[in-house]
């Protein structure tokens, strides 16, 4: 067997792509629920920053960026320059009452919110009747009682947000002499694979505790999308943006196959 037949290790190769997760509606609801603004008067210059932010952080870490990415940046801060041109005046000299350049985003913001809600629900109604995997917070919540805040299964800007706090943290640490040797992600992942058969669910925090340089932080951040693609775990939150826990679980038989495998090529 050849070396071309085995994983890629290298970033650019792993094609992680950000529709199989969210899209940048779903960014956008993060931001204004992050914040805890009203969506119907957002703030836009504030929001522009942010998602901006997102997308540099989501370039760095060579996930593919979809044009539908771009287009909604160029959007937004089309949105913000209208914002920032005074309004004109009518005869009484008060401003013309014009359209509110953020009332389309606005619309499909609320419309994708209520589809969005619509499909997580018969997804929740489906694993509840496939009953194939309990929810961990289902067994603290029978000794807890009714004061027990449930976990929420987490979306991606949700682990970016969090994946954010850890670069800043480790900017704090101690500068390394010597740059640390890249970790292939498919070696990474059989390295929290087994962390997590030793402790059945880690901090989200606990993955990164044995990296301390930005390329180990990213390669750990991937493996984990990758984990997640693949079905091994599942990552719950606490509440809205409380501390978030990955937990292993055994792979379907018709999760994805992994990177490079030839069967992935069959069927």
């Amino acid at each position: 067997m050849t070396d071309s037949q085995d994983f890629e290790s290298s970033l650019d190769a792993l094609p992680i792509r950000l529709d199989n997760f969210e899209g940048p509606l779903d960014l956008l609801l993060h931001l204004i629920k992050k914040h805890e603004v009203n969506i119907c008067d957002i703030p836009i210059a504030l929001i522009t920053t942010q998602y901006l932010d997102a997308i540099q952080l989501l370039q760095e870490l060579n996930l593919d960026v979809a044009g539908e990415f771009l287009v909604m940046a160029a959007t937004l801060i089309h949105i913000k320059s209208r914002m920032l041109l005074p309004r004109p005046e009518t005869a009484a000299g008060t401003e013309a009452d014009d359209d509110d350049p953020r009332d389309a985003l606005v619309r499909r913001l609320l419309e994708h919110q209520k589809f969005k809600a619509a499909a997580e629900l018969l997804h929740e109604r489906e694993e509840l009747r496939a009953a194939q995997w309990q929810r961990p917070d289902e067994r603290v919540a029978a000794i807890a009682g009714d004061d027990y805040e449930p976990e929420l299964e987490v979306d991606l800007f949700s682990l970016l947000t969090a994946f954010q706090a850890v670069v800043q943290r480790a900017k704090q640490r101690p500068k390394m002499l010597l740059p640390g040797e890249q970790i292939p992600i498919e070696v990474r992942i059989d390295q929290l694979l087994a962390r997590l058969s030793e402790a059945e669910a880690c901090g989200f925090e606990e993955l990164f505790v044995d990296v301390a340089d930005r390329a180990g932080l990213i390669v750990t951040f991937l493996a984990l999308l990758e984990m997640i693609r693949l079905r091994l775990v599942r990552v719950f939150q606490s509440g809205g943006f409380g501390a978030i826990r990955v937990y292993k679980r055994a792979r379907p038989a018709d999760a994805p196959h992994p990177i490079g495998d030839p069967e992935a090529h069959h069927g």
